[in-house]
């Protein structure tokens, strides 16, 4: 829709129109996705990161999300290849992974705290992610 706009195919109004259509059919999951401005993906994990009721003050929020974004860009670069839960020299390398990007958490995280988010990530990620462009997001 930006893309039509910025090439003049669309005028302000019918923009404008656009949009409102497109915020009316976002679900609730969906609006607080583009609201934090990740993906769903990002969003899971981030939730993972952040639920039960963590309390980050903004600057540490930013990290976290941060944090979600460098963690499943790294790990579906790097990480999840075919067939990555067969072997546990590559599920061992991911859970690494997991935490040596979740060691970058704000102070909020207390030891205890970070090592049951490391779990609960990699059990979203074993769940979630079956190898090489393959998961429960993909369309």
């Amino acid at each position: 829709m930006i893309a039509e706009y910025n090439s003049g195919a669309t005028n302000a109004d019918a923009l404008f129109a656009q949009l409102v259509t497109f915020a009316q059919n976002l679900n609730e999951e969906e609006k607080r996705g583009v609201a934090e401005g990740l993906s769903e993906e990002e969003l899971a994990l981030f939730d993972i990161l952040t639920r039960p009721n963590i309390k980050l003050s903004r600057d540490q929020k930013k990290k976290v999300q941060e944090v979600a974004k460098e963690l499943l860009d790294i790990l579906k670069i790097e990480k999840l290849v075919l067939d990555w839960r067969k072997k546990q020299q590559t599920r061992a390398a991911v859970q690494l992974t997991i935490e040596q990007i979740l060691d970058s958490l704000p102070e909020a995280y207390s030891p205890e705290l970070y090592h049951q988010k490391c779990n609960l990530v990699y059990q979203h990620v074993y769940d979630s992610y079956y190898g090489s462009a393959k998961s429960i997001y993909a369309r």
